[in-house]
């Protein structure tokens, strides 16, 4: 009776030491968050390797739904509303699904977000978007499959898919003109407006640069030993050809600069005034 009674205390030690066994994924699982426009982007997904499999063939057949991963679904989260395919998506968390092709791969963004390794669980009728992009052959090799957001501007940039030598991106804009430039309008009206933020973005997106000038002086006025506004200050002077002025604004900027012990900004200068 005690030889039994030892016999299940030992199976039951083992199977106990067995179950804290754990070993690493075979296609591990990833989560990006990114910030994009005014809000940011998050992308959760399993990355399975080639591991001298086929593409099309083995792992992505071409021309059937694919999770756009592994193991469970891809999903894509937006905290603000982009425009993908020129249809605006709110903000919400998405299924990213795509079906692969040699010419061209559908990219869908779903309400599900639960579709994994079964196609039937699929419901055309919950697409918030479906497009279809080109894709392009790299010369390199991505042996893990990789989502990554490049090409990124503040209102643009790509969603790249990337697997073996073939890379899918799906362009991603926001609209924010409007919003910016009410915004920047509600806070001239404030007691304590935003002059530098609002002169940046006037010169950063070619507006009235009279104005932006106006604002960044302002701003210098307020904040003097600023040298990062006085060094926007110089380059909207310069931009209107009002060069003496630049000079002044740029030496200005680089002293302070030094004072500060910010070498990149030294540089900056010294590179605007060569051009003056």
């Amino acid at each position: 009776m005690k030889r039994i009674l030892f016999s299940f205390l030992l199976a039951g030690v083992l199977s106990a030491s067995q179950a804290q066994v754990k070993i690493p994924a075979a296609s591990p699982a990833q989560t990006i968050k990114q910030d994009f426009g005014l809000g940011t982007l998050e992308w959760s997904y399993s990355r399975p390797s080639l591991k001298g499999r086929r593409l099309y063939a083995d792992l992505a057949p071409a021309g059937k739904l694919w999770r756009t991963g592994a193991n469970g679904a891809t999903t894509l989260t937006v905290s603000d509303e982009i425009i993908v395919g020129g249809k605006t998506i709110p903000a919400g968390k998405y299924g990213l699904l795509t079906i692969p092709g040699q010419k061209s791969w559908t990219v869908i963004l779903t309400q599900q977000t639960d579709v994994t390794s079964d196609p039937t669980a699929y419901k055309e009728a919950d697409d918030v978007v479906r497009i279809q992009v080109t894709p392009v052959t790299t010369k390199t090799n991505t042996e893990t499959f990789t989502i990554q957001l490049a090409n990124v501007t503040p209102t643009t940039a790509d969603l790249q898919l990337s697997w073996g030598n073939i890379l899918v991106p799906v362009p991603i804009k926001t609209e924010l003109d409007a919003r910016i430039m009410a915004s920047i309008d509600a806070s001239m009206q404030s007691d304590k407006p935003a002059y530098f933020q609002a002169a940046t973005y006037y010169l950063e997106n070619n507006k009235d640069l009279n104005k932006a000038i106006g604002w960044f002086a302002k701003a210098a006025e307020a904040q003097p030993k600023a040298y990062w506004i006085q060094y926007q200050y110089a380059k909207a002077l310069a931009k209107t050809g009002r060069k003496k002025e630049a000079r002044a604004a740029a030496e200005a900027s680089m002293q302070l600069a030094k004072e500060n012990h910010n070498d990149d900004y030294v540089r900056n200068n010294q590179k605007l005034i060569a051009t003056l």
